[in-house]
């Protein structure tokens, strides 16, 4: 079928499965370092445990056949392989049949370890990767012209994302339509970047014109992916260009990363480079993509429902293999950032006068002279659910105890996930947590005092705790 290719995008997929594989490269070397903290068989949130409460139907993956840490290490470090093998392009020199098999592998292994990451994995990038990374199987290498179906596909995946999170906006904070949320969401956003403070101390009118340009670049810019060239393709460059902006403004794991490989391959790159000789495509070929596409479309029914609904939900995945989701974030806007600081003391008796040593995280704010860095597109998960903790102990419930004991246990898997520990020798006799407000410092107090943060105590998170079995958790809010 002539229709069936497109010999054009031949420059346009190979950028985009290069880009897709350096993500998949991240994602899982972020599951090999962060998981026996996490989920493992002595994390916070064990994984025997979740597997347990859940079944095949709801969660399906390898680890149904069998859980150990051993295991999941080499599940985690068999992807990073993989991955290597793909940003090296080892599938255009296989057949297509391998080739696909080999896009499949780090699919599946993935959807594995979200199936079993629990809290730590509920981000609507985890769906995305997954739901990309599985229409990328079908793809092709090069020996054969990309599918038009496929390539339409991921069109609408790229489309769900922006236009998804653009009505979330507009349906959401009064801010978004006041054009005011940039006064707030540099400074509260849940992990700043080295130049977030910059951006926060942008002139109020270039706030404003950075939202309306938001508004434009989401709810109408994705409208024109589905025309013609050369307007699809400049859609597209212009929502890499948005992107790389959220990109120097914040942290957000691989979110903007996968936003720009995807809007890469919507790009007509034909004029940079003729298209190498290939193959038609087999027949077998043309009845796999057609089957994914319409499977595809049916599962799109709901997701389509939803971002047309007037309760839109953000982040939902309507199908257990996460095939077809829905997106979106920021629906509301906080107005105060809430930090919670942990700290530990080696005193035996807690008094007024003890002496408290801070932990220190690698992303979120804690010491307020020290200036946050550029982690993503690794992904920090715990630095991340401490900030849903500052809003609400609620978040905190199920994993802040555990949490908190390994500290008092001075536990490896659990300190390497953290920048300092007050207490390499011997592990504290008490740890505590208290809830700050954080605010950026001005260019005055910046000078004066080198602080980019100014901070001030609001409440206790947790009271202080000694080591021991029973189990802790956060201070009820009152």
């Amino acid at each position: 079928m002539e229709w069936f290719t497109e010999d054009g995008y031949w420059l346009s997929r190979l950028i985009f499965q290069r880009a897709l594989a350096v993500i998949y490269l991240t994602a899982f070397l972020t599951a090999a370092l962060q998981f026996r903290a996490l989920i493992g068989e002595r994390g916070m949130l064990p994984a025997p445990g979740l597997l347990r409460r859940t079944d095949w139907r709801t969660a399906p993956g390898l680890f149904r056949l069998h859980y150990s840490d051993r295991f999941f290490a080499l599940v985690a470090w068999t992807g990073c392989a993989l991955s290597v093998a793909l940003i090296a392009g080892l599938d255009s020199h296989l057949p297509l049949w391998a080739a696909m098999l080999l896009w499949a592998l780090p699919w599946a292994l993935y959807l594995s370890i979200v199936q079993v990451g629990d809290t730590w994995y509920g981000f609507g990038w985890e769906s995305l990767l997954l739901e990309t990374g599985f229409l990328a199987v079908f793809l092709g290498n090069a020996g054969t012209a990309p599918p038009v179906l496929v390539l339409w596909l991921l069109r609408w995946v790229l489309f769900r994302v922006e236009f998804g999170a653009g009505l979330i906006k507009i349906r959401g904070d009064a801010c978004w339509r006041r054009l005011t949320c940039l006064y707030f969401h540099h400074e509260t956003q849940p992990m700043p970047g080295p130049l977030s403070w910059f951006f926060h101390r942008l002139p109020r009118p270039l706030h404003r014109a950075e939202v309306a340009a938001n508004h434009v670049t989401q709810l109408l810019v994705p409208v024109l992916l589905f025309t013609p060239q050369p307007v699809a393709g400049a859609a597209a460059a212009l929502m890499v260009l948005t992107q790389l902006w959220l990109v120097l403004s914040g942290n957000f794991a691989w979110l903007n990363w996968l936003t720009i490989a995807l809007a890469l391959s919507a790009v007509d790159w034909s004029p940079v480079a003729e298209p190498p000789a290939q193959s038609a495509a087999p027949l077998w070929y043309e009845v796999v993509v057609i089957a994914v596409t319409a499977l595809v479309l049916a599962l799109s029914y709901r997701p389509a429902r939803n971002l047309v609904s007037r309760r839109q939900v953000m982040n939902r995945s309507f199908d257990p293999l996460h095939l077809v989701n829905t997106y979106g974030a920021f629906g509301s806007i906080s107005r105060v950032r809430l930090e919670v600081v942990v700290e530990g003391t080696d005193e035996r008796v807690v008094h007024p006068g003890t002496v408290w040593r801070e932990y220190g995280f690698r992303g979120k704010p804690g010491d307020p002279r020290r200036l946050p860095r550029q982690f993503a597109p690794y992904h920090l998960r715990l630095d991340w659910m401490m900030w849903f903790a500052a809003l609400s102990p609620a978040y905190a419930r199920p994993w802040f105890g555990p949490f908190v004991q390994r500290l008092l246990e001075n536990d490896r898997d659990t300190l390497r996930l953290l920048r300092h520990n007050p207490f390499p020798g011997a592990p504290p006799a008490h740890v505590r947590a208290r809830v700050y407000r954080y605010r950026y410092t001005t260019w005055r107090e910046l000078r004066a005092t080198g602080r980019w943060w100014h901070r001030t105590y609001v409440r206790d998170f947790m009271r202080p705790v000694p080591p021991g079995p029973a189990p802790v958790s956060p201070t009820r809010r009152s």
